[in-house]
């Protein structure tokens, strides 16, 4: 088991990754750097190996998939995930690992959004996508995140190996916060500077297509996470159609004694019953969500014993 591991996905990034080796190694001199290659079209593995980095490669395409990659493969005390596009700076990486290793962290968030970022990024949808996913997640979750699409994080041996990667891209961000304030792991933020890419780096982020990603893997999570509150919106919904079709035909009944508009009132009567189907669908997976929240403590308190014994090792 390695002390502290630093995780870098590349997609062809070959004008950065040599430098983004060499601030790591300057700032975490007694770390193992790892290069996850994605399928790169140029020179980025052979850098990497000549800056003295381990390279490995994941086929499938996907920030996802290169991240659930190297969770399974690494094992160590501390990991240390950045991009490999000189983006953030390592200054800031000792004081992320140290969280971990000695104040409990299971996630350190680099946070560039109180820093430099609006003034560094030149895409302002970029801007307004990350305020709106931020305040969802807070929102829908209780939490205070201060940045969720940040690709600078440090992580536990705890996290990792309970983390169920699941998406695919980049919304693998937003599935790490959402899985970390879900079962009350600790989360720390820790403020970065944040630069721009350098000239001839081209950012591999869709704007849309890839924000719309983001929010699918939202809705989808809260969902899972939440059932209780995602099925409880859709039940006040359903009822409130049915009541609002409803209302005219009861008042005409009582003022008449006829129901002039009995298909109206059949489909209002399938509306509140599917209602009612919600609201107790969201009350039954909420007892397996708590079921399930159970069974990840039992999880952690084996990879805790698991952890050690590897450490006397």
């Amino acid at each position: 088991m390695d002390k502290i591991a630093v995780l870098i996905p590349c997609y062809n990034e070959e004008k950065t990754i040599a430098k983004v080796i060499r601030d790591a190694k300057a700032a975490l001199p007694e770390a193992v750097i790892y290069v996850y290659n994605n399928n790169s079209k140029d020179r980025t593995a052979e850098i990497a190996l000549a800056e003295g980095a381990i390279v490995r490669n994941e086929y499938m395409q996907g920030k996802g998939n290169v991240i659930r990659r190297m969770f399974r493969e690494i094992d160590a005390l501390v990991y240390v995930m950045v991009d490999g596009d000189d983006t953030y700076p390592m200054d800031s990486a000792p004081e992320m690992v140290d969280l971990v290793l000695n104040h409990n962290s299971d996630m350190v968030v680099g946070d560039r959004l109180s820093s430099t970022y609006y003034q560094e990024n030149k895409r302002p949808f970029h801007n307004f996508g990350n305020n709106l996913v931020r305040g969802s997640i807070n929102k829908l979750f209780g939490c205070n995140i201060r940045d969720i699409m940040t690709g600078f994080r440090a992580f536990s041996y705890e996290f990792v190996k309970t983390f169920p990667v699941l998406s695919k891209g980049f919304e693998i961000e937003t599935e790490m916060t959402i899985h970390a304030v879900y079962n009350n792991m600790q989360i720390d933020n820790v403020v970065i500077e944040y630069r721009d890419r350098p000239e001839g780096s081209e950012s591999k982020l869709n704007t849309y297509a890839d924000g719309m990603k983001v929010l699918k893997t939202i809705a989808k999570l809260y969902r899972n996470y939440k059932p209780f509150g995602f099925f409880l919106i859709f039940s006040l919904v359903l009822a409130l159609i049915s009541i609002f079709f409803l209302v005219p035909i009861v008042t005409e009944y009582w003022r008449t004694g006829l129901v002039p508009r009995f298909p109206t009132l059949i489909v209002c009567c399938f509306i509140m019953l599917s209602a009612v189907q919600s609201f107790f669908a969201g009350v039954i997976l909420s007892t397996l969500a708590v079921n399930n929240r159970r069974e990840f403590e039992m999880q952690l308190n084996m990879l805790q014993r698991h952890k050690e014994t590897d450490m006397m090792k």
